[in-house]
């Protein structure tokens, strides 16, 4: 299997990480929807939302929760759509959640400028 994901989990393709736990990463979007598009990856393996056991998506949702005023504060952003995508609307087949801060204003920064601002929330 060629997952972009699981390469990334396993250290075998680069990131903008801005936290990880024994269960997930976070990593900035390279082809962001809006500056400070983040995605929060299982680091195990699950094609979609049907695959995904209870406890790791209450695990992504809090980690969600704990990232969300972080990002919004950090970047002076005042909404958050969180999403996940299935089906042919799913572009990476490993499940992923999406923050997405002012999701209707288009991305104003480069990728490494809004991730220099959010790695701080790793350190």
């Amino acid at each position: 299997m060629n997952c972009i994901f699981c390469d990334i989990v396993n250290g075998k393709s680069p990131c903008r990480k801005i936290y990880e736990d024994e269960v997930v990463i976070a990593i900035m979007d390279i082809e962001p929807f809006c500056d400070g598009h983040v995605l929060i990856i299982p680091k195990k393996h699950y094609t979609d939302m049907m695959e995904l056991p209870a406890n790791v998506l209450t695990h992504i949702n809090e980690v969600a929760k704990l990232l969300t005023p972080k990002i919004m504060r950090m970047l002076d952003k005042v909404g958050m759509t969180v999403s996940y995508n299935y089906g042919e609307k799913q572009k990476v087949k490993h499940f992923h959640m999406h923050l997405l801060p002012n999701i209707d204003d288009d991305p104003t920064k480069t990728v490494q400028e809004v991730y220099e601002k959010l790695k701080e929330i790793s350190e």
